[in-house]
C-alpha cells in the first residue's frame, strides 16, 4: 500500500425497522468528528484525510457505532485515493485554485 496521506470517502447506509436512517448516520459522523482526523462531511459521504490504516480503523468504528445505535444492517461504500510515492490532500482537489 502506501505510507503517505490518502483520501478516504465513506458512505454508510444503515437499514433499520425501528430507527431513522439519518439518526443512525449521525452516530458514524460523531465517531469521525471525535477522532480529530481532517474530514469533510458532504450530503452523500464523509471524506477523511490521513494514513490508510488509521482511516480504516476510524471507518470500522463508525460502522460499529451505527450497528450499536440500532441498525439491523449496513451498506458501506468506500472510495480511496492514494499514491505510491506521494500524499493525496484535500487542498490539491479544491475547485477554487
Amino acid at each position: 500500500m502506501t505510507n503517505h496521506i490518502v483520501s478516504l470517502g465513506i458512505q454508510i447506509v444503515p437499514k433499520s425497522t425501528k430507527h431513522k436512517t439519518y439518526d443512525l448516520v449521525d452516530h458514524a459522523i460523531e465517531v469521525i468528528q471525535k477522532s480529530g482526523i481532517k474530514h469533510q462531511i458532504t450530503p452523500f459521504e464523509t471524506v477523511m484525510e490521513g494514513h490508510y490504516d488509521e482511516l480504516m480503523d476510524i471507518a470500522k468504528n463508525a460502522e460499529q457505532a451505527v450497528l450499536d445505535a440500532g441498525a439491523d444492517e449496513c451498506l458501506v461504500y468506500y472510495r480511496i485515493h492514494y499514491r505510491k510515492n506521494a500524499d493525496v490532500t484535500f487542498e490539491e482537489k479544491r475547485l477554487d485554485r
